[in-house]
């Protein structure tokens, strides 16, 4: 089945302005076919690669190795094990992120149970203020 850029653009949740960047930088696993008029032709697995590739990107996968990645699959079979390290050396960095972003998840719940506790006391008046002139002695503030 052929699809518009726009079709394409609303079953992706990318718009028309995304699906052009991704053309143009190469990150189509394969190359978009176009009519005699010049438009645009997708087919079902440019979706399936389109889902693929915004979840690369929103995990922090850079535009170079999407690229790498898609130029070891053009090759075709006989490069699984370089595809599979790529993969893997993205995947360590993935969890990387996620404990990153679980040590500020803590930070953040500590500071919320914080301000919850001194709201409910009556207290949020001595959450640390820098603006109050004693919040440079630090007595007794919270931050």
């Amino acid at each position: 089945m052929d699809l518009t850029i726009g079709e394409v653009a609303k079953r992706s949740g990318l718009s028309v302005h995304a699906l052009r960047f991704y053309e143009r930088e190469g990150l189509f696993a394969n190359p978009v076919r176009r009519l005699s008029n010049g438009r645009r032709i997708y087919h079902q697995e440019d979706l399936e690669w389109l889902a693929i590739c915004t979840k690369l990107r929103s995990s922090g996968m850079s535009l170079a190795m999407i690229r790498q990645y898609i130029e070891l699959v053009r090759q075709g079979p006989g490069n699984e094990h370089e595809r599979l390290e790529l993969l893997r050396r993205h995947e360590g960095h993935v969890e990387a992120r996620i404990r990153e972003l679980q040590g500020a998840l803590e930070v953040m719940r500590h500071k919320v149970r914080v301000y919850e506790d001194h709201v409910v006391r009556g207290e949020a008046d001595r959450l640390w203020n820098p603006s109050r002139p004693d919040a440079a002695a630090g007595e007794g503030a919270v931050r």
